[in-house]
């Protein structure tokens, strides 16, 4: 596996650098141990036309394969990643925040408030993580096998072998 990938942090407070991007920089690290090429990080404020600009440019422009936000997937009235998301992506892949949030319940109850969406545009993968660095590494690590898999569907020339797994 040797995908491209770009982490997006949406933080009012980071952006202004009123607080330490620490999910950020973990989500990099944890993508290059599994074989990933971490090709552009951004951070942006909570602003739904700058997290869409960052989106379109990782997808449109860069053709990054895996695109992760982490941030702004809450109830604060400033968490608006998921809409923005929502805006940009093509086709919904509801699988990938369901089996999230399934995870996250087993640690807090807590994990069922998460509002990360996840879908496709063009060959782009674009998920949402939670804004902690805790919480987004085990998002991330619930989905990114099966991620994988859908990478290399995504980016491939024909249609993976999915019924030779079972």
């Amino acid at each position: 596996m040797n995908y491209s990938a770009a982490v997006i942090t949406v933080s009012d407070k980071g952006y202004r650098g009123e607080r330490e991007d620490t999910s950020g920089p973990n989500l990099c690290r944890l993508l290059e141990e599994k074989g990933f090429r971490v090709e552009y990080t951004a951070m942006v404020p909570d602003e739904r036309e700058l997290i869409k600009a960052e989106l379109l440019k990782c997808a449109d422009e860069l053709g990054i394969a895996l695109v992760l936000t982490t941030g702004g997937t809450g109830f604060s009235p400033r968490d608006i990643t998921p809409e923005a998301t929502l805006e940009v992506v093509e086709r919904l892949t509801p699988g990938i925040p369901e089996a999230m949030r399934a995870e996250s319940m087993k640690i807090t109850p807590r994990g069922c408030l998460s509002r990360s969406a996840a879908g496709i545009r063009g060959r782009s993968l674009i998920v949402n993580l939670p804004g902690s660095r805790k919480a987004a590494q085990e998002n991330l690590l619930a989905v990114l096998e099966p991620m994988a898999h859908g990478l290399e569907m995504l980016q491939g020339e024909g249609s993976a072998n999915c019924a030779g797994d079972r």
